[in-house]
């Protein structure tokens, strides 16, 4: 189901500036405001990446673009801003995406040093990455991605827009693929 509420729609629309995988044409924009170290944000995740390789196989590689923003809740889960720095910072080193999904296969282990050990896993250059965080380079731009979520009706993570329109229904494989396919007509 696809609310059409103003107040449920995108207002920051998908960018190349956003973190996507597949291309702003496609037939579904999926966007995900998400936080590294709540559950549901993960679960909610894992779902998609299965719909996407499922519609990728089935409708072709240019159905779905997906876009992760960032959604951290910082006053439930402590480590979810720094986590959101970390992914900007490998971002900046072409390893947004592999980052991304360490995250959320270890939200358990978020704190300083793991972040550190996942980036020097990833073959980061740990310097830069220090540095980066250090200096919180990239606080802007996860806020910017918060206040977009804001303006967008978010109050929590994780949220989903389905080609602008917010995911009201079930975070359910068989509901959330219907509604993208349903979105693409």
């Amino acid at each position: 189901m696809i609310d059409d509420h103003s107040s449920s729609s995108l207002v920051v629309p998908a960018s190349s500036q956003d973190h996507s995988q597949g291309v702003l044409s496609a037939a579904v924009v999926l966007v995900m405001y998400g936080d590294y170290q709540c559950p549901r944000s993960a679960a909610v995740y894992k779902l998609i990446k299965i719909i996407r390789q499922e519609l990728t196989v089935s409708l072709g590689e240019d159905y779905l673009c997906f876009i992760f923003r960032h959604f951290p809740q910082v006053q439930i889960h402590s480590h979810a801003q720094r986590a959101a720095e970390a992914a900007e910072a490998a971002a900046a080193q072409g390893q947004f995406w592999l980052m991304h999904d360490t995250l959320f296969a270890h939200q358990q282990t978020l704190e300083n040093g793991y972040l550190i050990e996942y980036a020097n896993d990833l073959g980061l250059y740990i310097p830069q990455f220090l540095r980066d965080l250090s200096k919180q380079v990239y606080v802007d731009r996860i806020n910017k991605d918060i206040k977009g979520g804001i303006q967008s009706g978010v109050t929590s993570a994780p949220a989903l827009f389905i080609n602008g329109s917010r995911y009201t229904g079930h975070w359910k494989t068989t509901e959330l693929m219907a509604a993208m396919i349903s979105a693409s007509h």
